[in-house]
C-alpha cells in the first residue's frame, strides 16, 4: 500500500515502515560518527524503548558502547489496512541493525505498569544476562492500569489558575486560541500516577528483589523543566506536578541503588517535539522559536544527540557531573542559554500568522513531528507501494 501521513489534531493515526526505518539508521550512523566505547553500560534495560529519548537512549548503548539491550515498550503491529504505530517499526528496524552488527537485543511488548510485564522482563534478564548495569526509566503513557484493576488517566492542565493562550494548528498553520480550566485534586493525582515516579520505583523493587541489579548499576529518569514562559501550562501544571514526584521518587531510590553500590538520577533534557509535548498548549510556539534560535546557534540537538552527549559527556564522562541543587543532571543548558531564551522571551507575544515563517522555525517543528512517524525523512520514496506488516522478535511473557 502507498502510506501517507493522516493527520488529526496533534496526532498522526499512520506511520511509514521505511522512514521509520531511515530514521533509525540515521540515529544509529549518529551515534557510530562518534566512535565506540568500551568504557560505559555492558547490560541495558530501557523502559519505553520504542521511541524519543527511549528508543535514542537503546541506540546510543548499543552502538556507542556495544551494550547488550532489552528492550520494553507498548506497540501496536499491523492489522488489516491499518498501519503499525512508529514505535513498532523503529524498534523492528533497531533489532534488525543490532543483530546484525551482533549485538544482543531482546524485546518485550506490553503494559509496563503491569507485574506480568515486571515480571516476564526479569525472567529474561535472569536468562540471557544475568544482571543489568543501567536501568533507563523513559515512559509515557497517557493511562496506568493500577494494581486492583482500575484505571487513572492524566490530564494535560493547569493548577489553581485557567490557562489562556495560542497554539499552532498543525495542519494550517493557523494561530489558534487555547483556553483552559484548572485541574481538579482528582485530576492532578491521577496525573501524578501515570506520568510520576511510583512505577519507576516498582520496577526498581522488582529487580532489586530478585538480584538483577549489578554492582555499580546506575537508573536514570527523564524530565524537562523548560523556559519561564511556558511554566503556566507545564512546570506549573499537573505535569509539572508530576515530574516533581520524579525527584521524590529519585531520593526514596538512593537506599535501595546503594545497596548494589549504585545511584540513581534524574536527568534534565531539553524540549523536543514529542507526541506528549505536541499535545500541550502552547508548546508548539515555544518550541518553534527555540528550534529557530539553537539552529540559528548552532546548539540545536535531536533525541540522539542528547542521550549520545549524555553518555559520553556526563554519564560514563571523565569528568563531574553536572548536577542541580537538586541532584538532578542537567542536559538543557544549551536550551537555557540567555541568548537563546532572551530570544524566545523577545518574541513570545509576537508570533502571528503573518511572521510564523520568519520568526520561527514551525516547519523545522512540523518536519520533527512527522519524522517521529517515519514521514519527511530524507531519502524515503512516499509514493512507493510498501509493505505494511514488519515482524518484530518478542519474548515470552510480551502481550504480542
Amino acid at each position: 500500500m502507498i502510506i501517507k501521513p493522516r493527520i488529526k489534531g496533534f496526532l498522526c493515526t499512520t506511520a511509514h515502515p521505511e522512514g521509520c526505518a531511515r530514521d533509525v539508521q540515521n540515529q544509529i550512523a549518529h551515534v557510530r560518527s562518534q566512535g565506540l566505547r568500551d568504557d560505559g553500560p555492558r547490560r541495558v534495560l530501557v523502559i519505553g524503548a520504542s521511541g524519543g529519548y527511549g528508543l535514542a537512549s537503546r541506540i546510543s548503548a548499543t552502538f556507542g558502547f556495544g551494550a547488550s539491550t532489552i528492550g520494553v515498550f507498548f506497540e501496536r503491529p499491523s492489522v488489516k489496512n491499518r498501519t503499525a504505530s512508529p514505535g513498532w517499526y523503529k524498534t523492528a528496524a533497531f533489532t534488525r541493525a543490532a543483530h546484525d552488527a551482533g549485538f544482543y537485543a531482546e524485546n518485550i511488548n506490553g503494559d509496563a505498569f503491569s507485574k506480568q510485564i515486571k515480571d516476564a522482563t526479569c525472567d529474561l534478564i535472569e536468562r540471557d544476562l544475568g544482571q543489568v548495569d543501567l536501568v533507563v526509566y523513559s515512559l509515557a503513557a497517557p493511562a496506568r492500569q493500577l494494581p486492583d484493576g482500575s484505571v487513572v488517566r492524566s490530564a494535560l492542565k493547569p493548577i489553581g489558575e485557567p490557562f489562556e493562550g495560542k497554539t499552532i494548528d498543525f495542519n494550517t498553520a493557523e494561530l489558534r486560541p487555547v483556553s483552559l480550566e484548572p485541574a481538579s485534586d482528582e485530576e492532578v493525582s491521577d496525573t501524578v500516577r501515570v506520568m510520576g515516579g511510583e512505577d519507576w520505583e516498582l520496577w526498581i523493587e522488582a529487580l532489586s528483589a530478585r538480584g538483577l541489579l549489578a554492582p555499580g548499576c546506575v537508573t536514570t529518569n527523564y524530565t524537562y523543566l523548560g523556559s519561564r514562559v511556558t511554566w503556566p501550562i507545564y512546570h506549573h501544571g499537573t505535569i509539572g506536578r508530576a515530574k516533581e514526584d520524579l525527584d521524590r521518587a529519585c531520593k526514596a531510590l538512593a537506599a535501595p541503588m546503594a545497596g548494589v553500590d549504585g545511584k540513581a538520577y534524574v536527568v534534565v533534557m531539553k524540549g523536543l517535539v514529542t507526541q506528549a509535548a505536541s499535545a500541550i498548549p502552547g508548546m508548539s510556539i515555544y518550541l518553534s522559536l527555540l528550534f529557530k534560535a539553537m539552529k540559528e546557534a548552532g546548539t540545536h540537538e535531536g533525541c540522539i544527540e542528547q542521550t549520545t552527549r549524555f553518555y559520553n559527556t556526563q554519564l560514563y564522562g571523565k569528568g563531574d557531573l553536572r548536577l542541580d541543587d537538586g541532584g538532578r543532571i542537567r542536559m538543557d543548558e544549551l536550551e537555557l542559554a540567555d541568548e537563546i531564551q532572551q530570544y524566545v522571551a523577545d518574541n513570545w507575544s509576537s508570533v502571528s500568522e503573518e511572521n510564523l515563517d520568519t520568526l520561527t522555525d514551525f516547519a523545522g517543528y512540523r518536519k520533527a513531528f512527522l519524522e517521529m512517524h517515519g514521514f519527511d525523512v530524507e531519502g524515503t520514496d512516499y509514493d512507493a507501494e510498501v509493505e505494511p506488516v514488519v515482524e518484530i522478535e518478542l519474548a515470552s511473557g510480551s502481550a504480542g
